[in-house]
């Protein structure tokens, strides 16, 4: 069967898929002040981090209309799925499911998955990847995709850690989780996500004792790691997320590790220095 892969910006996809006819990444836009870009292949993310970093007040991000979704739901395919930020952190996921009921009214039936990822970056990612996976294997009709799909989502953690949470605060992605005074006591939170909420796992005194946490945390929390692959995304810190593979490796063994710079929408959430881990 012939199949289709949506994903919004905030979905990093490896280099060898992001000419793929199997895949359509739908973009956010970022407004930084009178800076306004979309989220595609011209985002310059040393430019993009040096207006956050000039601009006193906190960037922004919009999500994709249903218009947009609907354009990249139009593909003469069998079977349509994407792959949305967590409803909790945008309406990405809704204006999808919005496309969706569009199709359905002006073209009628067709096999369309609107995927809530409960995470973003490459959690997405992580889901975009499985349903290739997946839909590789002839054997499996659309709707046992589906429900496969959403069991390896059930049981994908995330996990971030930032050198500052202010972006997140500050657009209201925190919820009831403190800023804490990160930057003044060097406290670094390991942060991650609960049905799509974002939670602190844990913190640490210092960069590279929160990345240690965190891998510890991802091996406590895990099952069956050994048969999963794991995905890291950094916004400019290559050094850091090579630090968190090459740790993780002298403690446990995967089916794979892929690491990604961060895209638009994570950059500006991540900020500079971030690392986000999905597995």
């Amino acid at each position: 069967m012939s199949y289709k892969i949506v994903v919004d910006s905030c979905c990093e996809l490896p280099e060898e898929y992001r000419d793929d006819p199997h895949f359509e990444r739908v973009p956010l836009s970022l407004e930084v002040g009178d800076y306004q870009i979309l989220d595609n292949e011209t985002f310059n993310q040393a430019e993009f981090l040096q207006k956050v970093a000039d601009y006193p007040q906190c960037p922004k991000s919009a999500c994709p209309s249903p218009q947009r979704f609907l354009e990249a739901f139009q593909a003469d395919v069998d079977h349509v799925y994407c792959v949305a930020l967590s409803s909790h952190l945008s309406g990405s996921y809704n204006s999808a499911v919005v496309a969706k009921e569009m199709f359905h009214e002006e073209y009628g039936d067709k096999d369309i998955y609107i995927c809530d990822s409960e995470s973003a970056s490459i959690g997405e990612t992580q889901l975009a990847m499985k349903i290739m996976e997946l839909e590789n294997k002839a054997s499996m009709t659309f709707a046992q995709i589906v429900q496969e799909l959403e069991n390896f989502r059930n049981n994908m953690n995330t996990y971030f850690i930032l050198d500052n949470l202010e972006t997140l605060r500050k657009n209201g992605r925190l919820s009831n989780v403190k800023a804490l005074i990160a930057s003044t006591l060097s406290i670094k939170p390991v942060m991650g996500a609960i049905g799509g909420i974002i939670v602190q796992r844990g913190q640490a005194i210092g960069f590279k004792k929160a990345m240690n946490k965190m891998v510890d945390t991802i091996i406590s929390d895990g099952k069956n790691l050994e048969e999963k692959c794991l995905y890291i995304s950094h916004c400019n810190a290559p050094e850091r997320a090579e630090y968190i593979k090459n740790l993780f490796l002298t403690k446990i063994g995967v089916k794979k590790v892929e690491i990604l710079n961060t895209a638009g929408v994570s950059s500006m959430y991540a900020n500079d220095g971030g690392v986000i881990v999905a597995i």
